[in-house]
């Protein structure tokens, strides 16, 4: 991953998730947001601008409308002067708070947009941000085919042709879902969660080898597809090779490094008469318990250690 690539999201897409309110006209609703950072600018519209970040939303709330209210009227256009000329990227007004006419005036005459929204100021910011996080988070895409398994994802990843399709294929008509074949693309949603989606082209569309592409949406409702979902765990598929040493027991955890961060791996071999729909769904369960703090394999060992005593 080129630690260089950027990504955003316009103006326009936060309007319209979060429903806000455009106050100045007209909102340039292409501008684009870098930063998933958001700021409360009271030091600013206090005049203190060190490390002043304009590239980042500002948030007004009710202290900040309140400082706002007691600025003497005379200064309080040479406040907002000084504070719409850094160019923020755009300020947004909570819990349906009214807007100073003089501010409204000096953000028109610089561009920049005054939005407001009816939530509360801390409310707005959670979810503000967790969007942010996740339109601007930093991606790969993998080879491969993510499905939900008891509310697990799973991550399948194997060689052209040893059945990652054929798998998913069948865990959809057990009851799981599928959110992406051919092309995971994974995105670092925080320090410890990736989170994985299909590119938009082939979202829902699985490709069986002698069928062709399956709309999975069509065939099998609703319910067999999601759009997104957090990855814990992988699973390599790859053919049986005789002689070599699997894993029996369990009880040394793997784990591939995505971007920084550890994601449980289990490597099944494939061959004729094996049910790698049922086993996924086994590694799931298991997976789901370790989370929980119990570890069949160890404690089958130390079973097995004290009857040797």
């Amino acid at each position: 991953m080129d630690s260089k690539i950027t990504y955003s999201v316009s103006l326009g897409q936060i309007i319209d998730e979060f429903q806000l309110e455009e106050i100045t006209s007209p909102v340039d609703r292409d501008r684009l947001i870098h930063r998933s950072e958001v700021n409360r600018p009271g030091l600013a519209l206090a005049g203190h601008f060190g490390y002043f970040e304009p590239g980042r939303i500002q948030i007004i709330g009710i202290s900040e409308a309140d400082y706002i209210s007691h600025i003497p009227d005379e200064k309080k256009s040479e406040v907002f002067e000084n504070f719409f000329s850094k160019d923020p990227v755009a300020v947004v007004f909570s819990t349906g708070l009214p807007v100073p006419e003089e501010m409204i005036a000096s953000a028109n005459r610089y561009k920049v947009p005054i939005l407001r929204t009816q939530q509360k100021t801390s409310e707005f910011m959670a979810a503000l941000i967790a969007s942010l996080c996740v339109s601007l988070a930093p991606r790969i895409t993998r080879h491969g085919v993510l499905v939900e398994v008891y509310g697990e994802g799973i991550l399948i990843l194997g060689d052209s042709g040893v059945g990652k399709s054929e798998t998913a294929i069948e865990l959809v008509k057990r009851g799981h879902r599928l959110i992406a074949d051919d092309a995971v693309e994974i995105k670092k949603v925080s320090a410890k969660a990736l989170v994985g989606s299909a590119p938009e082209l082939i979202r829902h569309y699985v490709e069986l080898r002698g069928i062709g592409i399956v709309d999975i949406k069509r065939i099998f409702g609703m319910g067999a597809v999601k759009d997104t979902e957090k990855i814990d765990m992988l699973i390599n598929l790859e053919p049986w090779v005789q002689g070599k040493m699997y894993d029996r027991f369990g009880l040394e955890a793997e784990y591939t490094d995505i971007m920084g961060i550890k994601v449980p791996t289990t490597v099944i071999p494939v061959r004729p008469g094996r049910n790698l729909a049922v086993i996924l769904e086994i590694a799931a369960m298991n997976n789901r318990q370790k989370k929980m703090g119990y570890h069949t394999a160890k404690e089958f060992n130390d079973r097995l250690m004290n009857m040797m005593m």
